[in-house]
């Protein structure tokens, strides 16, 4: 039997310039008396954290800041935030000020001071134990300062497993904030690559949601076997196709000049529409191949990051070209409509998105494919093991791919133009 159910949740939003100046008014309508602040060195550096904690205490809230999240978290970094929390604990709401490596940083210490046992319990099999949480989580409030991850909209913790150099992350409906506060003017300071690589998350978010398998194409399911990912559906379709519309006005506008306030705002709702979209329809192929790309970088270090990585928005975007040129046999009608989204004049045909997405990822100054971030024709076994571990985002794929399929399509990116 097919699947006749789909199911849309989204935190509390509260979007606008000026908006984090009110999350002391949000926590103490929680009734938080003492809040665990969590960000990253970066991000505390541009005084962003600092100046939200002071107006938090300003309404008789103690704060304890926790500013050492690492970009793109590990399993040894969301423990030592966990093992924080526990020894300054106990707190009654959690606040994320900070890209996605913050808030999910923040969702795993939530999870973690109030549920039994330990980080890998819950990690997404076959990883980890998939475990689900038992007992009740805090408030979280997600104050987002890069455009592009929606973790504050979406139910998912990703972090590298060092020992094992594979990307993946804990997914339960409980770990989605609370309230999410989106003010587009802390984005202001993210430098051009950081612009890029995130918004090129946003792009793959709404492009993967819109072409993701139809929910009423999935094998039906029990009340409590639904997650988060259900496939893509009529209310994930209107967030996807605004993301994208809105993308297509604004993005190279915003790399090119990280001082224009309209395409700041303009990206940070993109963000936050495409958010609300792929965290529920879910994300399929490009997302699970980022997983590897990311866990396995040996020295790539880009522009404005403090570490040797591949950000997630890079890594995503690094082999959707490929994917999507995949894909395109399983809704044509769908791929070039969205292709069209971002560039009302491209022609027709397999190649109509991926040559779009190959001309932004170009124009924003992202690496020419995969050889650029130092991976060869020799990685791509490993890195097709990698992407098969992504189970949870694979079966959400239009077209399921082979193991072969998957191997075409880390060759194909390697190099893009």
């Amino acid at each position: 039997m097919s699947e006749t159910v789909f199911t849309y949740a989204a935190p509390a939003l509260k979007f606008g310039a000026g908006a984090s100046a009110e999350v002391g008014h949000d926590l103490a309508a929680y009734g938080a008396r003492r809040v665990l602040l969590v960000t990253d060195p970066g991000v505390a550096a541009t005084g962003h954290p600092a100046r939200i904690a002071e107006q938090v205490a300003a309404h008789g809230i103690d704060v304890t800041t926790y500013d050492a999240a690492r970009v793109e978290p590990t399993d040894d970094s969301l423990r030592a935030a966990v093992a924080f929390a526990r020894d300054a604990g106990p707190f009654d709401a959690i606040l994320a000020v900070g890209g996605g490596s913050s808030i999910d940083t923040a969702k795993a210490v939530n999870l973690l001071t109030t549920n039994p046992g330990e980080l890998m319990d819950y990690v997404n099999a076959p990883v980890g134990g998939g475990q689900a949480p038992t007992e009740p989580l805090l408030p979280l409030v997600a104050v987002p300062t890069t455009t592009g991850t929606g973790s504050e909209s979406t139910t998912i913790c990703v972090l590298d497993v060092l020992s094992l150099h594979v990307k993946t992350g804990i997914s339960h409906p409980a770990l989605r904030p609370t309230l999410a506060v989106v003010d587009p003017t802390l984005t202001v300071s993210q430098p051009a690559l950081v612009t890029a690589a995130a918004g090129m998350d946003i792009v793959c978010h709404a492009l993967e949601s819109w072409t993701a398998r139809w929910y009423a194409d999935l094998p039906a399911k029990r009340p409590e076997q639904r997650v988060p990912y259900c496939g893509a559906n009529p209310i994930a379709d209107l967030w996807a196709e605004r993301a994208l519309t809105l993308l297509a006005g604004v993005f190279r506008d915003a790399v090119r000049d990280g001082s224009d306030l309209v395409a700041r705002e303009r990206m940070a709702m993109a963000a936050t529409f495409a958010g609300l979209g792929f965290g529920n329809a879910g994300v399929h192929i490009p997302h699970a191949n980022a997983y590897p790309v990311a866990g396995r970088v040996r020295d790539f270090r880009p522009d404005g990051y403090p570490d040797v990585m591949v950000p997630h928005g890079m890594a995503v975007a690094l082999t959707a070209p490929a994917a999507f040129r995949f894909t395109y046999e399983a809704d044509p009608e769908r791929h070039v409509h969205a292709a069209r989204l971002l560039d009302p004049d491209v022609a027709p045909g397999p190649d109509a998105l991926p040559s779009v997405l190959t001309a932004l990822m170009r124009d924003i100054g992202l690496p020419n494919g995969l050889a650029e971030v130092g991976y060869g024709d020799a990685d791509v076994d490993d890195l097709v093991a990698g992407a098969l571990q992504q189970q949870r985002l694979l079966a959400t794929a239009p077209r399921s791919p082979t193991d072969e399929d998957l191997a075409a399509v880390f060759r194909d990116s390697m190099e893009h133009w």
